[in-house]
């Protein structure tokens, strides 16, 4: 091995496993999926921006997302979307809608799962918003006009 290779080793993340926990299953994540986005779409901010974008029958969606979080939780490869983009092009959603989004899937979790189940599909969570809100608000030309003033 490779000095350069033993460095890389050192910094790369581990690849996170799949959560292998009894009772954390596609039926389970289905039902997670369908209470959070129930709660999702009962909100009086999130509400109306899911409904402009998700019109008639949600059970696409919530199958969609179903796969998406059994690709994140349990590694099943299920998911093939693009978030990123998906989610870009929705001009009214603030970053502050992340923390609404965050809450109503902490309390979902909570409510569904053992607390150390619960707590490894919030981490997830955050990182995705993280890196949503990195995609959707952060622009280097904004800051580097912050930066210059």
């Amino acid at each position: 091995m490779t000095s350069k290779s033993v460095l890389l080793d050192r910094i790369r993340p581990a690849a996170e496993q799949p959560l292998a926990q009894p009772g954390v299953d596609r039926a389970s994540i289905g039902e997670l999926v369908r209470e959070f986005y129930a709660r999702v779409r009962s909100d009086e901010r999130l509400g109306p921006i899911f409904s402009r974008e998700i019109v008639g029958d949600w059970e696409h969606h919530l199958e969609k997302m179903t796969d998406f979080w059994c690709s994140v939780i349990l590694k099943s490869g299920d998911y093939h979307g693009r978030p990123v983009p998906a989610h870009v092009k929705l001009k009214d959603v603030t970053e502050s809608d992340f923390d609404i989004w965050l809450v109503l899937f902490g309390e979902t979790a909570a409510e569904l799962f053992e607390p150390a189940t619960a707590a490894v599909f919030v981490e997830r969570a955050e990182r995705i918003a993280a890196s949503l809100k990195l995609a959707m608000f952060f622009r280097l030309d904004r800051t580097a006009a912050a930066g210059g003033q």
